[in-house]
């Protein structure tokens, strides 16, 4: 019998699909919701960038496992799992995007109200690239999708979580529309698409309007 077992468990991936490296952590609860069949007290969330209004689902929540890209200044690709106070102490030391902030927030946040999840463990990727905005995952991150949800696995077992192959339904997931394959098949090619925003407010688009 395990020392701990949580009656409820919040299995949360942060970032932004449209950001290449930054979708790694919504990927990853995308794919664990393909390959695994998982308890009734076990809940996938996509978080994407959505800040305070996840609140909610932490104080629902006795445990925490969260996926995300970080920059740990490691070789692109590398996976670290920190823990309990680690977790937001380095979410916040080393800002890479917003949401990195925003979630860091959160947790202080639910702490301040006392519903914080006594435990939490980040299981965290070193980005490639992040500034391709409609690109996807770079090869090197996408490969660790699934070590990183194996050692998510190891952690809800460690818990005493019992975990199969298979699948789980959610309607807490990526709207089918932006989910992996079909956001993969269609994008557009980087001749058709503007990658770096909208283009009627580039500065040259400006020049021509006045």
């Amino acid at each position: 019998m395990p020392a701990f077992k949580p009656e409820r468990v919040l299995v949360l991936g942060i970032g932004n699909v449209l950001w290449a490296d930054e979708g790694f952590g919504v990927r990853c609860v995308e794919r664990m919701a393909e390959t695994h069949a998982l308890p009734a007290n076990v809940r996938l969330l996509d978080g994407g960038t959505q800040g305070l209004y996840l609140l909610p689902f932490l104080e629902e929540a006795e445990a925490l496992i969260v996926f995300d890209a970080v920059d740990f200044g490691f070789t692109p690709g590398t996976l670290v799992t920190m823990r309990d106070d680690d977790v937001p102490a380095f979410m916040g030391a080393k800002k890479m995007s917003l949401h990195q902030t925003g979630f860091q927030d959160v947790i202080a946040t639910a702490q301040l109200m006392g519903y914080c999840p006594s435990r939490m463990t980040l299981i965290g990727c070193q980005p490639v690239e992040l500034e391709d905005y409609g690109g996807s995952l770079r090869p090197a991150v996408a490969g660790r999708i699934d070590f990183a949800i194996a050692e998510a696995v190891r952690e809800l077992r460690a818990w005493g979580i019992e975990v199969t192959k298979g699948a789980t339904i959610s309607n807490d997931l990526v709207d089918p529309s932006l989910a992996r394959d079909a956001y993969e098949r269609g994008r557009p090619s980087e001749d058709e698409a503007c990658r770096i925003g909208d283009h009627r407010f580039f500065p040259s688009a400006a020049k021509v309007r006045a």
